[in-house]
């Protein structure tokens, strides 16, 4: 054991010290911590010594990692060689699961978003759900690596989640199956035959390049009669940087941006964490108006992407305040396919406004509501026949009881018909302007 102690204080302690030497020389930083380094050495031969179980030196030194990671942020982590194949695999658009993007938070987790057309979504799950036991599992004092693992299985077989929902006094039982996800970042629609619809779900490899192919396709279904879009961020948990990067510039103008071109920028401890990403290229919608539609579970990337078109003013942002995940993760690999997941810098807006634990506010706050109509009545007119004590007509013809597009739309997403509703009066304003 002693011989073990001197080869890890004489392999360990050199390269730190000339590591911290140089860092404390040329940042003036508090001084070495030898003593913790030492009270390090001496706890691992502790628990090699008196543990009730023989220790696997291995396993010993990935745990210590990885409780100096995630003891920084909720972000930060260790990534064994299973973890960092899963998130290679989840950024390319198909993996197997629920389908729903969680953090860890007092002790429960906590839903992010589901993502759109995956088993989650459609078992109803919602952005800030608080699961609390899966199957018959407490979440309560687990791992959020041991929850998700709980939360997989194989395909077509049924998982219990009980979650716990604001507004509902008990909690639900939820029954999800489980599936293969393969997601399709970008779907669109054309509503009123003249506003395009565009739902971004998540930030992947290949979402840049296939919201292009949407609008492309847009501009030809319609016959260049589009006059205002929506861009739907909501329950976006984020993604890839340089995806979000090419989303913001498909609606900017790079000839109408003065001194300021930025989309966003990130600035770190270290030299090289600073990042900054400027519009290189020219609005693809031809500056028609844009609603931006946000809630709580729209996180980094899509906070990025609300952000910048915010502060260039080329968008309406409504809803309701985003996630607030505003630091940047870089992964860094190690030599046995593990990897450092780290937070190394944090992101800023064009103007320099903080999204970390701050998100991003709505210029129009619109919350989720559940609106009933009358089936008896259209929302969209009101006739004689509505008011008290009318006079009859002779042969009165029976209503249509046919719910018209605008009663369907403002039932099922208040929120995109108020986004839809505003554009028409941002066409109103501004005619001319058509993509």
């Amino acid at each position: 054991m002693k011989r073990l102690l001197k080869y890890l204080m004489c392999c360990l302690m050199p390269s730190l010290l000339m590591t911290l030497s140089v860092s404390a020389s040329a940042q003036q930083q508090q001084p070495l911590p030898v003593e913790d380094l030492q009270r390090f050495v001496r706890s691992l031969d502790m628990v090699k010594r008196y543990y009730v179980q023989e220790i696997n030196d291995k396993k010993v030194f990935e745990n210590a990692i990885r409780g100096m990671l995630s003891g920084l942020d909720p972000h930060s982590a260790y990534l064994d060689k299973r973890d960092y194949q899963d998130l290679q695999v989840s950024t390319s658009g198909k993996f197997g699961g629920l389908g729903i993007e969680v953090t860890m938070e007092r002790d429960v987790v906590k839903v992010i978003s589901p993502i759109d057309d995956t088993p989650a979504y459609q078992a109803g799950i919602q952005s800030g759900d608080l699961i609390i036991k899966i199957d018959e599992t407490p979440v309560r004092g687990l791992k959020l690596r041991d929850a998700v693992d709980k939360m997989r299985g194989d395909i077509g077989e049924k998982v219990t989640l009980t979650i716990l929902r604001k507004g509902e006094k008990k909690p639900l039982l939820v029954d999800v199956i489980r599936d293969r996800i393969v997601v399709r970042s970008v779907k669109s629609k054309i509503y009123d035959e003249s506003y395009g619809y565009i739902r971004v779900s998540q930030f992947q490899e290949k979402t840049g390049r296939d919201l292009i192919k949407v609008i492309k396709s847009m501009k030809k279904s319609s016959k260049g009669k589009i006059k205002g879009l929506v861009l739907d961020l909501r329950n976006n948990p984020g993604g890839l940087l340089n995806s979000a990067v090419d989303v913001a510039e498909v609606f900017l103008e790079k000839s109408d941006l003065k001194k300021n071109k930025k989309i966003v920028y990130a600035k770190g401890r270290f030299p090289g964490s600073s990042i900054e990403e400027v519009v290189q290229d020219s609005d693809l919608t031809g500056g028609v108006p844009i609603v931006v539609l946000v809630n709580g579970g729209s996180a980094s990337a899509s906070e990025i992407v609300a952000g910048a078109l915010q502060d260039h003013h080329r968008a309406v942002v409504m809803g309701t305040k985003t996630f607030g995940k505003g630091s940047v993760q870089t992964i860094l690999p190690l030599p046995d396919k593990t990897a450092l997941k780290m937070t190394t810098a944090l992101y800023y807006t064009p103007k320099g406004r903080s999204i970390q634990a701050k998100g991003i506010e709505p210029d129009i706050k619109v919350e989720r509501l559940k609106i009933k109509i009358d089936e008896e009545k259209d929302i969209s007119t009101i006739s004689e026949a509505d008011l008290d004590k009318h006079l009859a007509a002779v042969s009165p013809e029976k209503k249509n009881k046919t719910k018209n597009s605008s009663d369907q739309l403002v039932e099922k997403d208040y929120q995109l018909y108020s986004a839809i509703n505003l554009l028409k009066g941002m066409t109103v304003v501004n005619p001319k302007k058509y993509m």
